[in-house]
């Protein structure tokens, strides 16, 4: 069983060889430390860090996020890109966070939760993770076969095959051979940013409308804003980048390569993102909400014609499996570092056995439930917009822990990242109870 504590307490003091600071300057200036080594930082290094926060970042592009990007192009054609301008800056202001608070702190969000806040707060959080993340699992099976559906293959024999597929991907191998895996998946990805210059967009509309401050307040514009705050800083992205950069290890002196990580991967997330709205937008923008995976398919046509189905349909694929590993592993890390046992995808069943277990009876549901009939795309969108109403509680946790120089001592949070961060809760949280208002009082 893990014990954070004896572990902080057993842990040597840091050498002068492993202390950036203690560090003669000269040789800060050439390179960086990592594992207690002075080495320079170039590609190769650039390459070799990158993992968790690519991951985490990626996985928000899953099959609910194909379907809101798409949605938006569709129905707003290029009205939603400044929104993802600014939600671009946000995410890139969480990942840093999440990875700075597991660098250096070695713990992942629930561990931190437990030990900073009280116990119905961190109940509460994971709670509202845990019900996100249930629906989360479904929509990524669902997204697994409504994109082979499209290749003439029923859901009934694709989604047993995946969810083994995805359960032996993470029970029979380490961390390593695990992260290169999900990172193979996420490759699937280019075919969007592709798409987007061969669709010949009008690319000055493009500009202006992701440069230029505009918002409309009508309720399927709010709805569809809050689904893509949902799917973009979605909370499982958090937990999944904290545990797994913990499970990882290193420490302080390995933060510099987690916030590259981190920003790389946020940064590539959203290029995607927006070429997805860009592709979809320049095909069918102004046609209305999407009905199917077909329609959202139509988006790639410029890149292979006849062949557009069979493309989207690969994408989708990479995208929904690469989230239906993700998802699951952040509530087993989350839930599993708020317990306290041991957590780490390179352990057998035996020795970790709650959160392989939680990771498991995830992929069980989400498979049976993803079986049953339904508007596929319906579903996608509708988990994000409930990812998106949890996003701020989930958020306004993350910038307490990381405000606490109790927890990251230097390392906390400085003035502008505070009211970087309170803007980005307020903002996200306006919006959510906005269209929980709507809802409520049956305006728009």
């Amino acid at each position: 069983m893990a014990d954070d504590t004896a572990r902080t307490q057993a842990a040597p003091a840091p050498t002068a060889a492993a202390d950036p600071v203690a560090a003669p300057p000269a040789a800060r200036r050439r390179g960086f430390l990592r594992g207690g080594g002075l080495r320079r930082f170039g590609w190769r290094e650039w390459l070799m860090v990158l993992g968790p926060g690519v991951v985490a970042a990626n996985a928000g592009n899953d099959a609910g996020g194909i379907a809101t990007y798409a949605s938006a192009g569709a129905e707003f054609a290029y009205r939603t890109l400044f929104v993802m301008t600014l939600l671009t800056v946000a995410l890139v202001v969480v990942q840093e966070m999440v990875a700075r608070l597991a660098a250096h702190t070695g713990k992942g969000l629930g561990a931190l939760m437990r030990e900073e806040l009280p116990l119905r707060t961190t109940g509460f959080a994971l709670t509202c993770l845990f019900v996100a993340n249930a629906g989360l699992v479904v929509s990524e099976f669902a997204g697994l076969a409504a994109a082979f559906e499209l290749f003439g293959v029923p859901r009934y024999v694709v989604v047993p095959i995946a969810a083994v597929g995805i359960w032996s991907l993470v029970l029979f191998g380490n961390y390593r051979y695990a992260e290169r895996g999900l990172l193979i998946l996420a490759l699937a990805f280019v075919a969007y940013p592709i798409a987007a210059v061969l669709a010949h967009p009008d690319w000055s509309q493009v500009a202006r409308s992701a440069l230029w401050p505009h918002f409309d307040w009508d309720r399927q514009f709010l709805l569809l804003v809050v689904a893509l705050i949902g799917t973009t800083i979605t909370p499982y992205m958090q937990f999944y980048g904290a545990g797994a950069v913990a499970d990882k290890g290193g420490g302080p002196d390995t933060y510099r390569l987690a916030r590259v990580d981190a920003v790389t991967g946020s940064l590539a997330a959203n290029l995607v993102s927006a070429c997805i709205i860009i592709a979809t937008a320049a095909a069918i923008g102004g046609t209305g909400p999407l009905d199917s995976a077909a329609e959202a398919a139509s988006a790639l046509e410029p890149v292979a014609g006849a062949f557009a189905q069979q493309l989207f349909a690969i994408g989708l694929i990479g995208a929904s499996a690469l989230a239906a590993v993700v998802v699951p592993l952040s509530t087993a890390y989350a839930i599993g570092e708020a317990v306290g046992v041991e957590r780490s995808v390179s352990r057998t069943f035996r020795e970790a056995p709650l959160f392989l277990g939680l990771f498991t009876g995830q992929i069980v549901i989400g498979a049976a439930v993803s079986l049953l009939p339904g508007n596929l795309i319906d579903v996608l969108i509708g988990t994000q917009v409930l990812n998106g109403l949890i996003t701020p509680i989930i958020l306004s946790f993350i910038l307490v822990l990381a405000n606490r120089r109790s927890v990251l001592g230097d390392a906390a949070n400085g003035p502008v990242i505070r009211v970087l961060g309170v803007a980005i809760v307020t903002v996200v949280g306006v919006l959510s109870l906005a269209v929980v208002g709507q809802a409520l009082l049956g305006i728009g």
